[in-house]
């Protein structure tokens, strides 16, 4: 079996914290009046996107009503359509919208994940949870062999991303940067480039804009060597 596939399937039967598998199924079981009749992935959620990615995007964690809908990562609400519109902007993705699983939506050189694989209530992880979810992103990190250019969406994606890196043993900078939309951090593996997460919360007020979040992209695309590159980050 492909190394990815093997790991999600592992990873969709993980039941490890009690908080957000009660949440997860919960909200699974009563869906919003929207989407009546729908049945719920209600399972923790693997990445998507190409396995020969040479950029990854990594987020936070499933929306309740999103990727816990869908089973797919930043799918089906208004963050994942703030993200593929940009992605596809960005020549990563074939369409800019992203509505259900087996849509047919594929990502070319690109790979999106989480930290945390189950939806968290009011988005907020707890340290313990975090921590119990760490090891799926890192062993799926092994298995994306390219990855030259993470994008973080947030600062807890870039918290992550910078452990990621140093348990991996690539150098990161000491003191760490402090988060910022925009920052470009260099290590002795992948550029990591910061931004924003396209949630509402950001978005309805104008925190991120669509070319604040263009930007972001763009800066990933030119940081991308071609193929073949032997340097750091290989």
């Amino acid at each position: 079996m492909d190394p990815l596939a093997e790991l999600n399937e592992r990873l969709v039967a993980c039941r490890r914290c009690p908080r957000l598998v009660s949440w997860r199924e919960q909200v699974a079981a009563r869906p919003r009046a929207a989407f009546a009749g729908e049945e719920y992935w209600g399972r923790p959620v693997p990445g998507f996107g190409d396995p020969a990615a040479r950029l990854l995007v990594v987020g936070l964690a499933p929306a309740a009503h999103g990727a816990n809908r869908t089973g797919r990562m930043f799918t089906g609400d208004r963050s994942g359509d703030w993200l593929y519109r940009a992605l596809h902007e960005a020549g990563f993705a074939d369409r800019a919208e992203s509505r259900h699983r087996g849509d047919g939506l594929r990502l070319t050189d690109a790979y999106i994940t989480a930290p945390v694989r189950c939806p968290p209530p009011a988005n907020r992880p707890t340290a313990a949870e975090r921590g119990n979810c760490r090891h799926w992103l890192a062993e799926e990190y092994r298995h994306l062999l390219r990855v030259q250019v993470i994008v973080a969406l947030g600062a807890v994606a870039y918290e992550e991303v910078l452990r990621l890196l140093a348990d991996g043993g690539a150098a990161v900078p000491r003191p760490r940067p402090r988060f910022a939309h925009g920052l470009t951090v260099e290590t002795e593996g992948p550029v990591v480039v910061c931004s924003y997460h396209p949630s509402q919360q950001n978005t309805f007020t104008g925190r991120l804009t669509r070319p604040m979040l263009d930007d972001v992209f763009a800066t990933a695309r030119a940081r991308l060597r071609p193929l073949g590159y032997d340097g750091p980050g290989q």
